[in-house]
């Protein structure tokens, strides 16, 4: 999962997604990251913290990081939280192999939209919830593509 800073929608959607995959006993690792080195070492902001603990998740142990090449190896799939880390992030593959991992995380919602999870950072506590049902939704669809994967 990676956004801009790695401190408000990625860790909420890793935190979704791994607890999707504990309910389901699927053997899936789940991280996050950020395009940008602004939030490097930080927990997730407040807001993502209180709105991921309405629903059961705990993301106090996440700390913020920089997506990195070799997370093109370490991961099947990378989601992307809009167009513009969906750019960030292709800047860091070295092969067409690695450029077909990576996604836009609510074109699993509505294929081909290209549409943003939008950033609540300067929003108010709405935008938090509406994130959250957002990556929820995709969440779902991913859980899904697993289940058939494996099946």
């Amino acid at each position: 999962m990676v956004c801009l800073g790695n401190i408000c929608r990625s860790p909420l959607a890793q935190g979704i997604l791994e607890k999707k995959v504990a309910q389901k006993g699927l053997n899936v690792e789940v991280d996050s990251a950020a395009t940008s080195d602004y939030h490097i070492g930080h927990e997730p902001d407040s807001r993502s913290i209180s709105k991921a603990a309405e629903y059961g998740i705990n993301i106090t142990r996440q700390r913020g990081r920089q997506l990195q090449n070799s997370d093109f190896q370490e991961f099947d799939r990378i989601f992307v939280m809009d167009t513009s880390n969906y750019s960030n992030t292709i800047a860091l593959t070295k092969q067409e192999n690695e450029i077909k991992k990576v996604e836009i995380i609510l074109n699993l919602i509505n294929p081909g939209s290209n549409q943003s999870v939008p950033d609540p950072y300067f929003g108010g506590e709405d935008g938090f919830e509406n994130v959250y049902r957002l990556l929820d939704a995709a969440c779902d669809q991913i859980i899904k593509q697993i289940q058939n994967e494996q099946s």
